[in-house]
């Protein structure tokens, strides 16, 4: 090879395989991100190397690329920061995958970093190559391809120009994870000799500015307008976190006595007037008592819903007008009867609107809702003095127990169902509730409470059934200490949520195929990991509360059977307490 030929190959893999990771990582630590999870790799490599010598990051590693991405998920939500998550090329990025479908419908900033190999080798039957363009499909706000460097000027304004992009959409409303794809030539590593550290970089640095959606006042006299017209207004908070929106809908119902409603993960327990536990009574109530709670106009924000029944019962009886407040993206029309998108922030609508009301609406349509719920209320107390027994009970107690101003995570199936009919008080004020409930999976529920812990000195209480708590016990497969780490293990081998679908629960084949007996205990895995482990059964919740060196587990072994029958008698004791 002439010298020529070889001096453009070292220009070329320099590019490649040097450049592009260190000007990635640069450009990470000037838009403020900090937080990197790395899955080990050697395709990856020079990504990994670029952000570990950069000294401006926290650099974590997790082997399972399944739980890393949950781990990053939970530092995002926890921090409100984009996390990058890195991986080496093949089926490792495919692992990603559930993870950031979860980050997607949850509106959660991720910046996925995929390494690959050359273009021309895929489907060339090459080790850990497949088709990484567009890995994630539609559940990213985008996927970008890096190009292989060619020396040009035009190839590496591109590949700044599109990692500028990505990051910017990533925090953009309404957040998402964004999917850059980068492939990289041997070497992979550098040499010896080396003295490229990072953080020597100049790269140019694209900062957006943004502003909140702000209504012009035409806009806010055909809204308020409108308000007039209605008697029965009903609020409906899906998914949500935000303290100061608390505040907000606090000082405003004192004036607009409108009626609230919702369940536990929109985090409204420290109100008094919120109705909690509508999911606890509304599938019991009597068609004439429906019509009673049915809402002219119905005004939602956030995002799902676990309580079903409210779902249900807003479908049948629609609200005359349905506005949904969000502040960019399109609106789901989760009831069927949406009218007006509204395309600002929760705290922004209620504190203007406040503002603007001069009459307010009479708080008798209110009332109606907090009868209801007082007589729940008193029935769920009830229940809980009459019954000691069963997880469901078990569960009462911790959630009774929980330190102040905690993170509570509730794993999906029945450990996220459980809690909302129980609820928490308004005395339980510092306590924020999240779960995985963008795909509802339980496959990432330990390692988003994790991501959690690590990014927070708060206590992360973890409250999760033995289905998905084995499911994803790769969440202890790592290195690093979480004394602020307690997870509750509700384990009656199986899971009991089959039972309670009418589909399943009368098949033959439920047993093996649906409930998926196992007869597997925590205690082991405890062992295996150096955690701390407690029965349940015996244990003191106040010591288990306690922190220590390393995360805790506290298991409660019970038995399908018993915890059926009694989630049977709080539905048949709930039931009795609206027909009397």
């Amino acid at each position: 090879m002439t010298s020529l030929g070889v001096n453009f190959l070292q220009h070329y893999l320099r590019t490649v395989s040097s450049e592009v990771p260190y000007q990635i990582a640069e450009l990470c630590a000037d838009r403020g991100i900090t937080d990197v999870i790395i899955c080990p790799g050697s395709r990856s490599a020079p990504l990994a190397l670029a952000f570990l010598r950069s000294k401006r990051f926290t650099c974590r590693t997790f082997s399972d690329e399944r739980s890393a991405a949950f781990v990053a998920v939970g530092m995002a939500q926890q921090t409100s920061r984009t996390v990058v998550l890195i991986c080496t090329s093949g089926s490792a990025g495919y692992n990603f995958a559930p993870a950031v479908a979860e980050a997607f419908y949850q509106q959660i900033p991720l910046l996925v970093l995929t390494a690959d190999r050359p273009r021309e080798w895929v489907d060339q039957l090459d080790g850990q190559t497949i088709r990484q363009s567009n890995l994630y499909g539609s559940h990213v706000k985008k996927s970008i391809d890096i190009p292989q460097g060619d020396g040009h000027p035009d190839t590496s304004w591109f590949s700044n120009r599109s990692v500028n992009e990505a990051i910017s959409l990533a925090d953009a409303m309404p957040r998402g994870p964004v999917h850059i794809n980068i492939p990289f030539r041997e070497p992979l590593y550098p040499s010896k000799e080396s003295t490229n550290n990072g953080g020597s970089h100049s790269v140019r640095t694209i900062i957006p500015i943004s502003s909140n959606r702000i209504l012009d006042e035409t806009q806010w006299e055909t809204l308020v307008k409108t308000i007039s017209q209605f008697r029965k207004i009903l609020v409906v908070p899906g998914q949500y976190e935000d303290p100061g929106l608390v505040q907000v809908i606090q000082s405003f119902q004192r004036s607009h006595p409108w009626a609230f409603a919702g369940d536990i993960l929109s985090n409204f327990h420290s109100l008094q007037f919120y109705c909690r536990r509508a999911d606890t009574y509304l599938g019991q109530l009597s068609e004439e008592d429906l019509a009673s709670l049915q809402p002219e106009l119905l005004i939602t924000f956030g995002k799902s819903l676990v309580a079903k029944n409210l779902k249900l019962f807003l479908r049948k009886n629609p609200a005359v007008a349905h506005w949904h407040i969000h502040e960019e993206g399109v609106p789901a029309d989760t009831f069927q009867s949406l009218t007006i998108s509204i395309n600002t922030s929760p705290r922004y609508f209620f504190e203007e609107l406040a503002k603007r009301l001069k009459t307010p609406v009479s708080g008798t349509y209110a009332d109606v809702w907090s009868r209801y719920e007082s007589k729940a209320e008193g029935a769920v107390t009830s229940f809980f003095r009459d019954h000691h027994d069963g997880e469901f009970a078990f569960l009462q107690k911790v959630m009774s127990s929980l330190p102040d101003s905690c993170n509570l995570h509730l794993a999906n199936s029945m450990s996220v169902r459980y809690a909302n009919h129980i609820g928490l008080m308004s005395q339980q004020k510092g306590i924020r509730v999240f779960s995985n409930r963008g795909t509802s999976g339980i496959d990432g529920c330990t390692s988003t409470a994790l991501g959690h812990a690590l990014a927070s000195s708060a206590p992360n209480v973890l409250i999760t059934g033995d289905q998905a708590f084995f499911y994803d016990r790769n969440a202890f497969w790592h290195n690093y200490l979480v004394p602020n780490l307690f997870v509750v293990v509700l384990n009656n081998h199986g899971g009991i949520i089959f039972n309670m679908i009418d589909g399943p629960a009368g098949l033959p084949e439920a047993e093996e195929f649906f409930v998926t007996r196992q007869a597997l205990n925590a205690k082991p895995l405890a062992t295996e990991f150096g955690l701390a482990y407690f029965d349940g059964a015996k244990a003191s919740l106040q010591e288990f509360f306690k922190a220590e060196r390393q995360a805790k587990i506290l298991e409660f072994e019970t038995t399908q059977k018993l915890n059926t029958s009694i989630f049977e008698a709080f539905r048949k004791h709930i039931k009795k307490t609206y027909e009397a």
